[in-house]
């Protein structure tokens, strides 16, 4: 029996509804994303002293610091593993839920905001900013992490082909790349110049705009300062 019979709708619009829901959602969800990131890569960094968003800035820190004999904040050393196992995790709940595609944004979402607003509640009351290398501040730390790591894996397994909300290198290099391309008088060495543009503007204006209101709110919020994030990440559950 064919899907129209049990269902009454031609497996064309099933298809078709999918397809404008993915479309939809690779035009707003990577940049809503990169300012939610922003927002907590700012925060992470200027009041528990790590960057939440990416590892690489973590790895080439603790690198520095041990060879010039510093002391290391005890959270940049867990972000690296901490990292791996939330996007391995993440992983398992998306391959436990059945779902493929963007049938896995709305959940992964979910997730991303019940980990930000768990740090928001945690950070509220124990107020990690005060000794950021003390333990509550590593428990704030990679709760942060987690989120990203949650971040990370979302956009591979729901939207494969965005390209990253929080590593603003690869962005850059992109938007360069299209725009001296698409200014080149000569054939251009790459497809879809213009698109390429306009996504990874979107996503460094997002990044920035991030950054710039996280630092605001850090410094008029304190510790409340999650409260930013958490809320565009339940705007992103609501808008999916």
């Amino acid at each position: 029996m064919s899907t129209r019979d049990l269902t009454g709708i031609p497996a064309q619009a099933g298809t078709s509804h999918d397809a404008r829901v993915s479309s939809r959602s690779e035009r707003w969800l990577p940049t809503l994303l990169s300012v939610i990131a922003g927002m907590v890569d700012v925060i992470g960094f200027l009041s528990l002293g790590i960057f939440t968003a990416h590892v690489t800035g973590n790895i080439v820190v603790i690198g520095a610091l041990m060879v010039r004999h510093n002391r290391v904040n005890p959270a940049q050393i867990l972000a690296v593993p901490v990292f791996i196992l939330a996007v391995a995790s993440t992983w398992v709940i998306a391959k436990a839920s059945g779902r493929r595609g963007n049938r896995l944004m709305r959940p992964l979402l979910l997730i991303q905001f019940l980990l930000i607003s768990s740090l928001l509640i945690f950070s509220a009351i124990t107020k990690p900013s005060a000794n950021p290398h003390g333990l509550m501040a590593t428990i704030a730390a990679m709760i942060a992490v987690t989120a990203m790591g949650c971040q990370f894996a979302l956009l591979r397994l729901a939207l494969p082909v965005a390209p990253s909300t929080a590593v603003m290198t690869g962005n850059l290099t992109n938007a360069v790349l299209a725009f001296v391309d698409s200014s080149s008088r000569t054939q251009p060495l790459m497809e879809s110049n213009s698109r390429k543009l306009r996504d990874a503007l979107r996503l460094l204006v997002g990044f920035f705009l991030g950054c710039v209101l996280a630092t605001a709110a850090l410094m008029y919020l304190g510790d409340w300062a999650w409260s930013l994030p958490a809320a565009l990440a339940a705007i992103a559950i609501a808008l999916s």
